[in-house]
């Protein structure tokens, strides 16, 4: 998952909580850090949206190949 992906996801999935969830939450799985705190550490991106999603009860249906744009067609 790149980081434009992982933006893409956390915005999609969480709308208006998105901006707090990302500054405000603190995720244990990621070095009890925030979101913006672990992708400045360099934590990658996949870790900290399933990190994310297990806080906040996400269903797995809706955790993997989020974030992703559909291809393009010619």
């Amino acid at each position: 998952m790149r980081r434009s992906e992982f933006l893409r996801a956390v915005e999609d999935e969480f709308g208006a909580r998105s901006v707090a969830l990302m500054t405000d939450l603190v995720l244990g799985a990621v070095g009890n850090r925030t979101a913006s705190e672990a992708l400045e550490a360099g934590v990658p991106p996949r870790d900290i949206w399933l990190a994310l999603c297990d806080e906040n009860d996400v269903p797995p249906a809706r955790r993997y190949g989020v974030g992703r744009l559909e291809p393009r067609r010619s």
